[in-house]
């Protein structure tokens, strides 16, 4: 006599979620567990991890032959989040659970040796994939209960042991195990207070830029001497960017949940985020990678965020030009073997680099050792493509006696200009698909900007001179559009384009 049990599960591809039907058939032939439908290694270990943790769980093992199919059989299914279902199908094949019950819910989690149900990444893009595609009522894990409920019209039962779900499916339990608690989660420690801009002390003209490129969502490089306050201008750069709205708070709180950064227990991520990476990171670990279907890196950890390269000559030159796709496109297409996943990635860029190996070649440079050859091959390390790509260009001085009295405006004032011109310049852009002047393609800029007489005439001298590229060109236009939006302007003036025009070739290439 055979039995057939059904029930759910989700298979993620990136943050794309895929509905799995997982299937459990039994029948009297030689013991055995087979596990077919594309399984990756850890999924065909949860074999054991199955049936050791169905037998701690005071059930009876079904001494038959089992076959479980993961349906669509070509998909990937990678990760142990499939156990729990995988367990779930078996025990309503062997009639132990109501066979009907489980078959419109899906079940998301990993089950220890002991019958545990251990929490697993990704739950919230699996859960939002479940209700798209009809079926609201998901089994997580405990831990991932409040992850899971972040997604609007789940039905959410969070389950700590197989015996308890297995009650709750009409099995006879003898005693349920105590509620235990499950390890310790690896979370990241939450984010203290980025600090203020009355923190830095003089540098007026890299707040000023700091200014126009949280407002426009523009890249920035810094270049200037140790302690010149580069990485304390960088840090605050989100305390200045608006909320996440909630479409941006989703997708946001999805990578990181991919990720295993999410902290379920805070929400939604309402803040942009802020990644920077140390400069040994290997390209896997910022555009993302791994074994199997790649995981996210920084740079889409720090989508609708600050993505910081801290001494930037030091990464390596694979690093960074692995980020000139998701400069250009706004996501990262990772292929592998095992599939391809895609992964949004629209952050700001913001890069610092000393000017020189020993960081004194500033000013008249008399205190510098380094030759000019290496002062050349330094800065050389950034590739022409890629500092094309980056909109404001700034070099900051040394600070001195007389700047440290000088304290700019507090992040709250700068943060409400910033809301104020991010907010013409998406009523301005509305009906289009882009919302910040950084996003704009050139074409659309040069059309709108075409017709005034005289306004580009400094952009075509740059060109003529070959100190500014076309793609450099577009970027000028951008930045204009951006600093008439601070300026509460309904176009640029000259005097725009030619501010902007100083923000894109003030740094040591054009």
């Amino acid at each position: 006599m055979s039995g057939l049990g059904t029930t759910r599960a989700v298979a993620l591809v990136g943050l794309a979620g895929h509905l799995v039907e997982v299937q459990a058939h039994l029948a009297a032939s030689v013991p055995g567990f087979t596990l077919v439908g594309l399984p990756d290694a850890a999924l065909s270990e949860s074999r054991d991890r199955v049936r050791a943790a169905v037998t701690s769980s005071g059930l009876a093992w079904p001494n038959k032959k089992i076959t479980v199919n993961l349906s669509p059989a070509a998909l990937p299914k990678t990760g142990s989040g499939f156990d729990l279902a995988i367990a779930v199908a078996m025990l309503a094949g062997a009639r132990l659970v109501d066979d009907a019950r489980p078959q419109q819910v899906v079940h998301l989690g990993e089950l220890g040796l002991d019958g545990r149900v251990h929490r697993v990444r990704g739950v919230l893009p699996a859960v939002a994939a479940a209700v798209a595609a009809g079926y609201p009522r998901v089994v997580v894990p405990a831990q991932d209960a409040d992850e899971a409920r972040l997604v609007p019209g789940a039905e959410v039962l969070g389950v700590r042991h197989l015996a308890e779900l297995a009650a709750h499916y009409g099995a006879e339990v003898d005693e349920l195990p105590d509620p235990l608690d499950d390890a310790p989660a690896v979370r990241r420690a939450a984010p203290g207070v980025a600090g203020d801009l009355t923190d830095v002390l003089g540098q007026s003209e890299a707040r000023a830029a700091l200014e126009v490129a949280a407002a426009g969502g523009h890249h920035l490089l810094m270049v200037g001497p140790p302690g010149a306050g580069k990485t304390m201008l960088a840090s605050r750069l989100p305390g200045i960017l608006p909320d996440l709205d909630e479409a941006a708070a989703v997708e946001v709180t999805a990578i990181h949940s991919v990720a295993g950064t999410l902290d379920a227990a805070q929400g939604l991520v309402r803040r942009p985020p802020f990644e920077d990476p140390h400069h040994t990171a290997t390209p896997a670990s910022v555009v993302g990678g791994g074994s199997g279907l790649p995981r996210p890196g920084a740079a889409s950890r720090a989508h609708r965020g600050v993505l910081f390269l801290d001494e930037v000559p030091h990464f390596g030159s694979r690093v960074l030009e692995t980020l000139r796709q998701p400069l250009e496109h706004g996501e990262i297409v990772i292929h592998r073997a095992a599939g391809t996943a895609r992964y949004p990635a629209r952050f700001q860029l913001v890069l610092a680099a000393n000017p020189c190996p020993c960081g004194k070649a500033v000013g008249k440079g008399l205190d510098c050792t380094c030759t000019p050859i290496e002062r050349r091959r330094y800065l050389a390390r950034l590739s022409g493509p890629l500092l094309d790509r980056v909109d404001v260009q700034v070099e900051l001085p040394r600070v001195s006696a007389v700047d440290r009295s000088e304290r700019g405006e507090p992040s709250a004032t700068v943060a409400g200009r910033v809301a104020a011109a991010r907010a013409a310049s998406a009523e301005r852009l509305r009906g289009t698909p882009w919302t910040l002047n950084g996003e704009v393609p050139g074409s659309w800029l040069r059309e709108r900007l075409g017709a005034a007489p005289g306004l580009l005439v400094d952009v075509d001298r740059a060109l003529e001179r070959g100190s500014l590229s076309l793609r450099g060109a577009d970027r000028v236009l951008r930045l204009a559009w951006t600093l008439a939006d601070l300026a509460g302007r309904e176009a640029p003036s000259r005097t725009d384009v030619g501010r902007a025009l100083t923000l894109r070739t003030r740094g040591h290439r054009g």
